[in-house]
């Protein structure tokens, strides 16, 4: 059976070499009847053929060799680091068009990694300078005998030292993202005390780290976290461990957006399929602009939406959404921004024992 696609197209290189054929041929036949019917000599059909058979096939190769000459040029661009040169021909309906649009794309793909490496370096180099400073600051004044290492000054030092941990393991998790080196561990859990731990120890971290200049996870305690499970008896199949960083930093996210003693709901609902589950995060804040859904889990995306909480929070690394799909993607579910009335509404849903498709 012939593939779609497989067949000859019109304008095809195919469809162009074998019009060359067939036009060659037409040119030799016609001269040859000119020949017999004038009684012209046989050399000179002959040379006027090679000329005009060699002129048609030098114009049918340029419009072929020509495109190819400028993808090299594009290719050596791009293998010398340059990603802004763009392959012109990505318009023609032949195979060289296709290529010119694969390299473009490629090129497109290869300027944005290089874009998210330098952003990755200056976002990270941002994040831990400030620690290291605050605490370099801090370990300076008990040696030089400014402050004196009390309890006080000790859990200040402490407290960045935690937040370097933090920022740690967040790029180790980047790191097994990008590797792939992780594999689930699924289980049927039950959901309610599940989410409800996962609640607890949001509401607890957070407390611990109220007095901290900015960890990278939210440290306000103004924010009520409100669990919606139905029905109560609720239960899913996945890896516990994995859906705790999804959840965690879904949680996370809600709270550095929400208005002062504002509400932040977790809602799990049962899926479509055996053991499935839908779980949605439901903030009170200003909303992601439809223009940018698409861009929030992308990594060290921290958003244009101004804090609605005033000075003190902290944008975070922007990676926890980014960890949060991965996550998800691991378990062949989805996650995406809906539709929401007010504020933001982030939606998991988890196949469950559901059939993964390759």
């Amino acid at each position: 059976m012939t593939r779609p696609g497989s067949g000859m197209r019109p304008f095809s290189i195919k469809a162009k070499l074998g019009t060359l054929v067939v036009v060659s041929v037409f040119i030799t036949t016609g001269l040859l009847i000119v020949a017999l019917r004038t009684r012209t000599e046989f050399q000179f059909i002959t040379v006027f053929s090679v000329i005009a058979t060699l002129l048609i096939t030098q114009f049918v190769a340029h419009g072929l060799t020509a495109p190819l000459d400028e993808m090299r040029a594009v290719a050596r661009s791009i293998s010398h680091g340059d990603y802004t040169r763009r392959v012109s021909g990505a318009g023609r309906r032949d195979e060289l068009g296709d290529l010119a649009q694969t390299i473009n794309r490629m090129a497109d793909d290869l300027e944005a990694e290089d874009r998210h490496r330098k952003e990755l370096v200056a976002n990270v180099s941002h994040e831990l300078r400030t620690p290291i400073a605050a605490l370099r600051a801090v370990l300076e004044n008990v040696v030089d005998g400014v402050s004196a290492a009390d309890p006080e000054m000790m859990r200040t030092a402490l407290k960045q030292t935690e937040r370097l941990g933090r920022l740690v393991e967040t790029l180790l998790d980047l790191s097994r993202l990008d590797n792939g080196v992780v594999t689930l561990k699924a289980r049927r859990f039950e959901v309610w005390p599940y989410l409800s731990g996962v609640l607890k120890e949001a509401n607890l971290a957070a407390s611990q780290r109220r007095l901290s200049s900015g960890s990278g996870n939210h440290s306000r305690t103004d924010v009520h976290l409100h669990l919606d499970v139905s029905p109560p008896e609720l239960t899913a199949h996945a890896d516990a461990e994995r859906l705790h960083q999804v959840v965690a930093n879904l949680i996370d996210n809600a709270v550095k957006h929400s208005p002062p003693h504002g509400r932040v709901t977790v809602l799990a609902r049962r899926g479509p399929y055996p053991e499935s589950l839908v779980l949605e995060v439901i903030d009170e804040g200003p909303g992601i602009p439809e223009a940018e859904r698409y861009r929030v889990f992308e990594r060290f995306n921290r958003g244009q939406a101004p804090s609605p909480h005033g000075p003190g929070s902290d944008g975070g690394t922007g990676l926890g959404l980014a960890i949060a799909r991965w996550a998800v993607d691991l378990h062949g579910g989805r996650i995406g921004v809906a539709e929401s009335a007010r504020g933001c509404r982030i939606q998991v849903t988890l196949p469950g024992l559901s059939e993964r498709r390759d």
